[in-house]
Parts: structure tokens; C-alpha cells; sequence
């Protein structure tokens, strides 16, 4: 089993990688959060998860590559969700960090979760429902200082967020992004109205 590979990035787009070790140039099937994180260096280090798919007529190996061991955890997790197959876990970690997913999930913000392509509404309730206690007890949540809206962190109000996020899809913006930058203005400045905020948000969508 490949635990990570340590090399040159040799080719990088912002589905796929290629590392050259010792030789040998491995291709790795990546997150947008992971192309992010290796974007412009010259060495990288990838943790890998290797995708084994037998029985067929032809057997293939698919090898995934994350920055963290973090992120392969949660693709790991997320994967063993029925209904959750390959290409959708790493959807769900190119539209979100893995900070912002363990918010998610420990906030059971099923929304959020239905806004990432390919994820309906019980996909969304079943990786809330199977992987919320798994990420809080894995010590990933605590790893990257997630907390549930119970505790004492920053909160802010659902409605406005909600109603904030609704204007920006229907303006053509992706759910995912919009809600992040929601969330950040609305917790650097509380108390803004619901078009303030959607004004400011308009300004700092890319």
C-alpha cells in the first residue's frame, strides 16, 4: 500500500497531477483544494488513497493524492457513504475545504451539502447522519478547530444566511462558494441586513 508520495510535479492541472520519484512519474487524481494547496511548487509531498477496482474485464488501479492527511481521511469517510462513489467525494472536496465540510457536517447543514453537484437531498442527509460522529471522534473536527453551532463559537443568523445564499443562486452563483462568503461577512460584520449582505457578497464571489 502507497501511504504518500514525495517528488518533483512534473505536470499539474487542476484535476490530476503527475509526481516523478525516484524515476517513475505517478499520476494522482486530485481535489481543487489539494491543486490549490501544490500550485506553483516544485516539490510536493501527496498522501495517497489507491482506488482498486477488480473483477471486471479489465482491472485498474486509480491513485488519489491530497496535501493533508486530513483530506484523505474525509475522502475516505465520505466514500463509505452509500450512495457516495469516487468522483463524488472528490466533488464534495473540490467545492468545499475540509474545514468547511467538517462544519457542515457538525452542523448537519444538509443546504450547503445538496449544493455540490451530484448530491441530492437523502445523499446529503446520509453523510450528515454517518460521518458526524466518525469526524468528531476521528480528531479530525478538533485537527482543523471545527466546532457545532452549540458551542461557544461564532454563530449567525440562519434565516439571513439563508435567504442571502437564495438570492445569489438565483443570481447564477454555485450555493458552495456563495455561502462562504456569506458566513464570512456575516461573522466579520453581524447585524447587516440581508440585502448588505448580498451586496457585499456579490463584490467578493469570484
Amino acid at each position: 500500500m502507497i501511504d504518500y508520495i514525495k517528488g518533483e510535479l512534473t505536470e499539474l492541472q487542476p484535476a490530476q497531477a503527475v509526481v516523478e520519484a525516484y524515476g517513475v512519474g505517478y499520476a494522482l487524481s486530485i481535489s481543487l483544494n489539494t491543486y490549490t494547496a501544490i500550485q506553483g511548487k516544485k516539490d510536493v509531498k501527496l498522501f495517497v488513497y489507491e482506488a482498486i477496482v477488480t473483477g471486471g474485464r479489465d482491472d485498474s488501479v486509480t491513485l488519489y493524492g491530497f496535501s493533508t492527511k486530513q483530506e484523505r481521511e474525509l475522502y475516505r469517510m465520505l466514500i463509505s457513504v452509500s450512495g457516495v462513489g469516487a468522483n463524488t467525494a472528490r466533488m464534495i472536496l473540490s467545492s468545499l475545504t475540509p474545514a468547511e465540510l467538517c462544519n457542515v457536517i457538525a452542523n448537519a447543514d444538509e443546504k450547503i451539502l445538496k449544493g455540490v453537484k451530484g448530491i441530492g437531498l437523502k445523499t446529503a442527509q446520509r453523510i450528515i447522519v454517518d460521518l458526524k460522529d466518525k469526524i468528531m471522534a476521528s480528531g479530525i473536527a478538533d485537527e482543523l478547530h471545527v466546532s457545532s453551532q452549540a458551542s461557544d463559537a461564532p454563530t449567525v443568523d440562519v434565516a439571513i444566511k439563508d435567504e442571502a445564499v437564495s438570492a445569489l443562486t438565483m443570481l447564477g452563483f454555485s450555493p458552495a462558494p456563495s455561502a462562504k462568503v456569506v458566513v464570512k461577512i456575516m461573522t466579520e460584520q453581524p447585524g447587516l441586513p440581508v440585502e448588505q449582505v448580498v451586496k457585499l457578497a456579490l463584490k467578493q464571489i469570484k
